[in-house]
């Protein structure tokens, strides 16, 4: 690496806000020898231009000995965020790969077959004559052998210990806060009907019934791996496979290599990993097993594939406490934080809080919180406005009270099913339209009229039912707790605000937030604590439906549509079969749910 090329490798014409005193910090960090750079970067900081100027730095092939490796990695976990990435003029040289279900084969007759199921993996021997065009295997072989090859955090992971993305001399993560979470998820081995192709082959025991359930579990794995190798090899011997049958090959050989890997860490004496088991319903039902610390995961697919690494985010709190999550040694770290350049009264935060949004006193809670939002709509009757709801329940709940008040016309919400498509039309309006949303806290850019104001509904504390939360908590770990739920609200906080003259108010609705602002005080960014300590209390107009659609006032009332709620057509927010989506539900991997899934980017084989 060439740390002193990063101010010629910068691909804006010219530097805005803090963005020249961010690369000199981080030159000077990497001149001091250390191996991973944190640059903690709020909002607006341009940190994909930092990205490429960092990757500016890499050794080149002319540069470079046959042995050492050269080019960069940009990796982000966000698919939007490698959206924007691509469609960006001046990073024009990212040369983004993606998983081979986002390309469609090219063979006449093929042209709607994805190119995971064409017949190149569906015939045994088959000879493509179109390979060299086909669309993703021409991707791969430009990302592979260009300076810069650009894709998502899973894509990445996955092709870990390929020939063809092999190691590289730098690689910069993007919104790397979550890296240890998403490490985590990635790792997750979940059995289920849905996800075991030979379910109804093997017998489930009850992995908690007796003795220690990580070792029952571990010794159902060895079983589980032989059913699903011999119902490969069966696949694998014919001749000729349909579309169902490449999806239940490429399933047996994903289960048994994500088997495989647990059974071998378990084994392992000298393994940092602890892993917790999760079988609510006993013998004979699903079972998730689950990685409590992925340092060794990471090791093997992130830290093994880079001599220099730069984490970008604004979220990284606590450096110690990040790099003891993501197994890295602080002493070869450093962190490179660049100043917020909004102004304070640009970003406002406002405490409109109703009482506390947890379980047991949400239903005396929920209807304060509606008719604050009708007060609030009043407030921007001509202004785009964003409900951060943190759960389809909560979204279903507030939505209904919200037609029984009659501001329904003004309100959108979105299913798991159509949530970008609901997304996108709700952009796209010119109308000053009220959007409930589900978990789009991070990678939403809603910038100058796309949003004026947001609420956030509830403390996003992580479910304390899932086992990784519940074993860290039974140790004591509750800064990580408080951590968690910080970083989510400051990246929320994010989405209405996007640049120095952009402008944006943020309502706090539920009381506990006050409680975590407290709790998670020392790992509060100080240019975020400046917007919790000009925090006030807003002088609204009173609860008025008709205020509330002023801007409404003569028109047609909109045709219903899919994504809009009503009492009635509210409860679409449960998924097709009756099952309330709420906060506590785990995520399925059905393939219903396949599309929104973080690794949707790469089903499929390399």
């Amino acid at each position: 690496m060439q740390p002193a090329r990063i101010f010629e490798a910068f691909p804006a014409p010219s530097y805005r806000g803090a963005q020249k005193q961010a690369l000199t910090d981080i030159k000077a960090a990497f001149d001091a020898g250390n191996d991973v750079v944190l640059v903690r970067a709020p909002t607006g900081s341009g940190k994909s231009l930092l990205a490429r100027a960092i990757m500016g730095c890499a050794r080149s092939l002319q540069e470079a000995d046959p042995a050492q490796a050269t080019g960069a990695y940009y990796t982000t976990p966000q698919v939007s965020q490698l959206d924007d990435v691509a469609d960006d003029d001046l990073l024009d040289d990212l040369n983004v790969i993606r998983g081979k279900s986002n390309y469609n084969c090219i063979l006449p007759g093929e042209h709607s077959t994805p190119v995971t199921q064409a017949p190149c993996v569906r015939q045994r021997g088959y000879d493509c004559t179109v390979k060299h065009r086909c669309p993703y295997y021409s991707d791969r072989a430009i990302a592979s052998s260009r300076e810069i090859a650009a894709m998502t955090l899973a894509y990445f992971m996955q092709t870990a210990g390929s020939e063809i993305f092999r190691k590289r001399d730098v690689v910069v993560i993007d919104e790397a806060h979550g890296l240890a979470e998403w490490a985590e998820m990635y790792a997750t081995i979940e059995l289920t009907p849905a996800r075991v192709p030979v379910w109804e082959s093997i017998g489930v025991p009850a992995v908690h019934a007796e003795g220690d359930p990580i070792d029952r579990t571990a010794r159902f794995a060895e079983t589980l791996v032989g059913v699903c190798s011999r119902a490969k090899d069966e696949l694998t011997g014919r001749p000729e496979l349909s579309p169902d049958e490449v999806a239940r090959r490429d399933r047996l050989n994903e289960l048994i290599s994500e088997l495989n890997w647990f059974v071998e860490d378990y084994r392992d004496p000298e393994s940092p990993t602890t892993w917790v088991v999760d079988q609510p319903d006993g013998e004979g039902t699903s079972l998730t097993i689950k990685p409590l610390d992925p340092a060794r995961y990471l090791h093997h697919t992130v830290w093994d594939r880079g001599n220099k690494f730069a984490l970008l985010s604004a979220t990284i709190l606590n450096k110690d406490a990040f790099c003891r999550g993501v197994g890295l040694a602080p002493s070869r770290v450093a962190l490179v934080d660049v100043p917020h350049t909004f102004p304070l009264k640009n970003r406002p935060i406002y405490d409109v809080t109703q009482g506390k949004m947890t379980f047991e006193h949400r239903t005396e809670t929920i209807p304060q919180l509606a008719r604050v939002i009708v007060q609030l709509m009043a407030q921007h009757p001509d202004e785009k406005g964003l409900i951060h709801a943190h759960s389809y329940s909560i979204a279903e709940e507030l939505t209904d009270r919200l037609y029984q008040f009659g501001v329904g016309e003004r309100v959108r919400s979105h299913t798991s099913q159509n949530r970008d498509a609901e997304l996108d039309s709700w952009k796209a309006t010119d109308r000053p339209d009220v959007f409930v949303s589900v978990k789009m806290e991070e990678a939403l850019d809603l910038k100058d009229d796309l949003a004026r104001w947001q609420l956030l509904c509830k403390a996003p504390y992580l479910n304390t039912n899932d086992s990784r939360v519940a074993r860290r908590l039974e140790d004591g770990q509750w800064p990580w707790y408080h951590r968690a739920a910080l970083r989510t609200v400051i990246q929320g906080c994010g989405r209405v605000v996007r640049a120095p003259e952009d402008y944006g108010a943020t309502y706090l609705g539920d009381s506990s937030l006050l409680d975590l602002f407290d709790r998670a005080a020392s790992d509060t960014p100080p240019w975020f604590q400046a917007g919790l300590d000009a925090m006030t209390t807003p002088s609204l107009p009173p609860f008025d439906p008709d205020a509330a659609l002023s801007a409404y006032s003569g028109s047609a009332a909109p045709t219903q549509r899919a994504g809009r709620s009503s009492p009635s057509a509210s409860r679409s927010l449960r998924s097709t079969n009756g099952t309330s989506q709420g906060e506590n539900q785990q995520p399925g991997r059905s393939a219903s749910r396949k599309k929104r899934h973080p690794l949707s980017d790469v089903w499929g084989d390399e």
